[in-house]
């Protein structure tokens, strides 16, 4: 997969990356659902949030995006019979905020220390504004949180923290698998 084609347009490559993103992060979320956080309303430790994250950085923002939306969608329906909008929307922008990687860093610097460093950073800001939409939402609509202090604690930071340090850990590790890889073809072609 050329990660080079964000920048030209919306082709193949991302609507292949999307459904595979999407797939992974359905299928591994399912997995991870089961291991629930005392003291929150449904928030599980979810290393799989490393798969949007990473299929944002590497081909987009918009494949990110709805990988994580799509990815959240179907998890929640096959392990709790339903769906929340804005709990999608907010795992949306868990993938779509690393994918502004590609209009600030040269794509070849992306998989050198720079770019892993920088993977880093857009999975804890995307967990910061991701979750923060979620949980937020949750309140100012009244979705099962009566105060804004449920919100932040039983919500938001465990939520958060969690996302943002499997991400932080987990992505930069998967980018620098990615692009190794993709210099390993490149030299045997």
């Amino acid at each position: 997969m050329n990660a080079k084609t964000p920048k030209k347009g919306f082709g193949t490559t991302q609507i292949v990356a999307m459904a595979v993103g999407t797939a992974l992060y359905a299928a591994l979320n399912v997995f991870f659902n089961v291991l629930q956080l005392p003291g929150t309303q449904l928030v599980s430790l979810r290393p799989s949030v490393s798969i949007p994250m990473f299929f944002g950085y590497v081909f987009g923002p918009i494949v990110g995006f709805v990988s994580g939306f799509l990815g959240n969608i179907i998890s929640d329906a096959i392990s709790w019979g339903g769906f929340w909008w804005n709990w999608d929307v907010g795992n949306g922008l868990l993938g779509l905020i690393p994918g502004l990687v590609i209009y600030f860093l040269p794509e070849e610097k992306r998989g050198e220390k720079v770019g892993l460093i920088w993977a880093a950073i857009l999975a804890v800001v995307g967990s910061i504004i991701g979750m923060g939409f979620a949980a937020f939402t949750d309140y100012i609509f009244g979705y099962g949180v009566s105060t804004l202090e449920e919100a932040i604690y039983a919500l938001f930071l465990p939520a958060a923290l969690t996302d943002a340090v499997n991400g932080a850990i987990l992505t930069p590790l998967l980018v620098a698998a990615y692009y190794k890889a993709a210099a390993g073809r490149a030299r045997r072609a």
